[in-house]
């Protein structure tokens, strides 16, 4: 501070203008001292200026001050002293002349004064008993006029005893007050009651706010029911958990005494000498027993809340409209406090909102109360407690939504409640889904379902499907009931809407994790089948025979699959049918709890991944599934190449297709009744798979014994097994694939040129057998002895022998193969059968045609077929 003595020039520079520049801080220097001295040039021109005027001043106050002194030392002169003493002696001799008639006067007066008081505070003194009188009689009324009226008596301030009188009237006066605020606090006040009570209170000018005490006591009361229902309920459960302790350790010594029965060998044995544990581990409060106990906690807490919410509402609402006490109107005019707040409408000096946020305050208590009460029912409750508990919540907010039954705000706080419960309870639904979905999978019967309990289905399914979409609909309908009833309401409030839409992508996540979940069971069911298969056929080539086999078929139920690959096309057809069927079934079923906006790229979206995660799922068991039949096709095809008695570089003649060939076709015609049966939709990809395998695994084999048991073919082999391959070809036509016929060609290209090595390396052209054949066979045999053979001779003669022995064959084995044809070549009809069969030549003609091609290619072709 600048104009203070001790101010520091140094220190307010390093406070105030420690960021003002050096030119600016010279600069305002330089105009202090400008100024400073403007202001001394100044005042010594207003001196110079005035000067005369100054003495002159100075010396008329002089003259005066030198008279008054003179007065003042004069003794007999007009001095202020002088009169003083004067009029002090006068004074003395007055009061010693007029004392004691001064004295009588005072006390005259006085005793004038009392009897005044007397007469005029009469009522007054009697005022303590006439208004303990009126209380004790209930007249109230009479009791508050006589204490106003005493308030409106003027009293001299000094008149003690007058204070000390109304010091007892204000005591009973408050004594009557805490009688009244008392009475406030009874639950069974009646509204005339409460009105009159707050009308006396009022008019009583109370210290603190008797609407807003009594709305604080009604708020507490509520509070405390609140409190009471949970004490009640711990209680309970404390009682519960006694039980089971005693009933636990009753358990625990009846089997001690049963074990020490069972282990003791003597019969005088002592009850007293056993001994029994009495400490258990701490028993954990589950079951139905305590759910029960929890929801009738919810629906007190629920219960507490409807009967007393709405009749504290209303009163406040008739507090602050204007409509309550009434009767506290009025006309004395010493009653203008009470007056004012009745003309005004307002009997509390608090607001309806401050009301409004109590209730609010005691509404979240329950909040606490039910929600953990609710956290705590087990999943167990879901179709009984917890919904019961969710319709008192709704219950609650129907009371309240009535005319004048809550505050908005309290309204609000119910139904968010109501959609926190139901949200909890939709989480668990979709939990219990989940788990219900893991628990079935465990329970598989292997039990094929009806036609009719599939709905025409063409998947063999079992009940695991049904048992699955089941569980789904059964949890769904639940949790689309709930989302209806929090849908109508969620258009009135915001935050219950944004609520409801997070409920509803938490469904639909969970719809289709199921599904998911559901695919991944069947994986594993899968995986568990082609490993307990490869364990068992392990132990049987091991010991001879499998226990576990033996074990299992004895523990299924009846009409139950038991071969591991007729379980394995169950799983196909249990996942086609929830790929094909099931989802997109339950999707369109259910798509109106999530999808509010009916976005039809998001629904495709959703049912194109599960098609997509059970197609890939389909893939791996269909794998497992072809790759146990490929092992059986190859043995079956090492049987019709390898060990069915042909030396195929000395190969008898031609006749027909051997019964090698139609044993080897029997395996896909066992894969054909078996997936037929078991899974019809896939039959074409499986024997498609299957039948490209077949023709790979001749490759194969091919490749493997070609310098042993194939490293010489000659004519009548490649013949005969040209007649089978197109044979093969003819059969199962509608099997082969892209890559098939290329394999088919590749294998009769390796086979033709085969041939034609092997013949060229024939040095003795007599190489000749036993005849057995008509002159078409020597004829053949004449031009397979030629010095050199060409391989179109081979393959016109091929085709000789396809032309004259195919029809015939197909028409012996077509029983074996009729699985295959869609329509039957009929004996009644043998021009149809050669129509029929004749739409199969094109394909037979092509092999044929690209011998050639296939062998001046030569090694490309087969290394690829090779590699695979």
């Amino acid at each position: 501070m600048y104009f203070s003595e001790k101010f520091d020039a140094k220190l307010f520079l390093s406070r105030i203008h420690q960021d003002t520049p050096a030119a600016d801080l010279e600069a305002g220097a330089l105009g202090l001292k400008t100024d400073l001295q403007g202001r001394t040039q100044q005042r010594k021109q207003l001196v110079k200026d005035n000067f005369d005027c100054f003495v002159s001043c100075k010396t008329t106050i002089d003259d005066i001050e030198s008279k008054l002194k003179r007065i003042e030392e004069d003794p007999e002169g007009s001095g202020t002293t002088h009169l003083f003493k004067c009029m002090q002696g006068v004074c003395s001799l007055a009061d010693r002349a007029f004392e004691p008639l001064f004295e009588r006067q005072a006390q005259a007066e006085k005793i004038r004064s009392v009897q005044g008081m007397l007469q005029r505070f009469r009522t007054l003194f009697n005022l303590p008993s006439t208004i303990r009188g009126s209380i004790s009689k209930g007249e109230y009324d009479l009791a508050v006029r006589e204490y106003k009226k005493a308030k409106s008596i003027a009293l001299p301030s000094h008149v003690k005893i007058l204070k000390r009188v109304l010091e007892e009237v204000e005591k009973v006066m408050q004594e009557f007050k805490g009688t009244l605020y008392k009475s406030m606090e009874d639950p069974q006040i009646d509204l005339t009651s409460l009105e009159n009570t707050v009308r006396l209170l009022l008019e009583l000018e109370p210290e603190s706010d008797p609407v807003w005490h009594y709305l604080n006591v009604q708020n507490h009361r509520i509070r405390g029911l609140l409190e009471k229902c949970t004490s009640d309920h711990e209680a309970r459960m404390e009682t519960l958990h006694n039980e089971l302790r005693e009933k636990a350790i009753s358990d625990a010594k009846w089997l001690q005494i049963q074990q020490n029965l069972s282990q003791s060998s003597d019969a005088n044995y002592s009850l007293g000498n056993i001994e029994l544990p009495i400490e258990l581990q701490p028993l954990a409060l589950t079951g139905e027993e305590v759910d029960v106990l929890r929801g009738k906690y919810i629906k007190r807490l629920t219960t507490v809340l409807v009967h007393h919410i709405p009749a504290f509402w209303k009163v406040a609402l008739s507090v602050f409209s204007g409509k309550f006490a009434k009767s506290s109107q009025v006309s004395d005019s010493s009653g203008g406090k009470s007056e004012e707040k009745v003309g005004d409408g307002r009997y509390s000096s608090h607001s309806l909102d401050e009301v409004a946020g109590m209730m609010r305050g005691t509404i979240s208590l329950y909040e606490v109360k039910v929600l953990n009460a609710f956290r705590d029912l087990e999943e167990s409750s879901l179709q009984s407690y917890m919904s019961d508990a969710i319709n008192e919540i709704s219950k609650a907010c129907v009371a309240f939504e009535a005319k004048e039954s809550a505050p908005p705000i309290a309204v609000m706080a119910l139904r968010t409640l109501q959609a926190e419960v139901t949200k909890i309870y939709i989480l668990r639904l979709c939990s219990w889904m989940r788990a219900s979905t893991e628990g079935i999978t465990k329970d598989e019967t292997w039990v094929p379902v009806s036609i009719l309990e599939r709905n025409k289905s063409p998947y063999t399914i079992s009940y695991l499907p049904l048992a699955f979409r089941s569980v789904m609909t059964s949890a769904i309908d639940q949790i689309n009931m709930m989302i209806q009833s929090l849908r109508s309401e969620a258009t009135k409030f915001e935050d219950m809407f944004a609520q409801l839409q997070e409920i509803q992508e938490s469904v639909k996540i969970a719809f289709l994790n199921c599904f998911l979940d559901f695919a991944g069971h069947l994986e594993h069911i899968g995986i568990d089948l082609a490993q307990n298969k490869s364990s068992k056929e392990g132990l049987h080539l091991q010991n001879g025979f499998s226990h576990e086999s033996e074990e299992e078929s004895s523990s299924d139920l009846p009409g139950s699959i038991v071969d591991p690959h007729q379980r394995l096309l169950i799983v196909l057809s249990n996942i086609g049918y929830c790929k094909d069927e099931l989802s997109s079934e339950l999707y369109k079923k259910y798509k109106c709890i999530w999808l509010q906006s009916r976005d039809k790229d998001e629904e495709e979206s959703d049912i194109q991944e599960l098609v997509v995660s059970f197609t890939g799922l389909e893939e791996k068991v269909l794998e497992q599934y072809t790759f146990a039949k490929a092992n059986l096709i190859r043995t079956a095809a090492m049987n019709y190449l390898l060990d069915s008695g042909v030396q195929w570089g000395s190969a008898p003649a031609v006749k027909g297709v051997r019964d090698a060939a139609v044993e080897l076709l029997h395996t896909l015609v066992a894969v054909h009744a078996e997936v037929f049966a078991g899974a019809k939709p896939l039959l074409d990809k499986t024997l498609g798979i299957l039948v490209e395998g077949l023709i790979d695994i001749l490759i194969s084999l091919f490749h493997e014994n070609e310098s042993k048991d194939l490293s010489s073919l000659d004519a009548n082999g490649f013949c005969q097994l040209m007649l089978e391959l197109e044979y093969f070809e003819t059969i199962l036509n509608p099997f082969f694939t892209s890559d098939a016929r290329e394999s088919m060609k590749s294998l009769q290209g390796v086979l033709l040129e085969k041939a034609t090595e092997s013949l060229s390396e024939v040095e003795n052209p007599g190489h000749n057998r036993r005849p057995t054949r008509g002159s078409e066979d020597a004829a053949a045999d004449e031009k397979q002895q030629g010095a050199s053979v060409s391989p179109d001779d081979l393959i016109a003669l091929a085709q000789q022998y396809s032309s004259e022995l195919l029809q015939g064959e197909l028409e012996r084995t077509r029983i074996n193969t009729a699985c295959f044809v869609e329509s039957l070549p009929m004996e009644s009809a043998p021009d149809s059968v050669k129509a029929a069969y004749a739409s199969f030549r094109g394909p037979m003609d092509s092999p044929s045609k690209n011998y050639r091609g296939t062998q001046a290619t030569g090694s490309p072709s087969f290394t690829q077929r090779r590699r695979r």
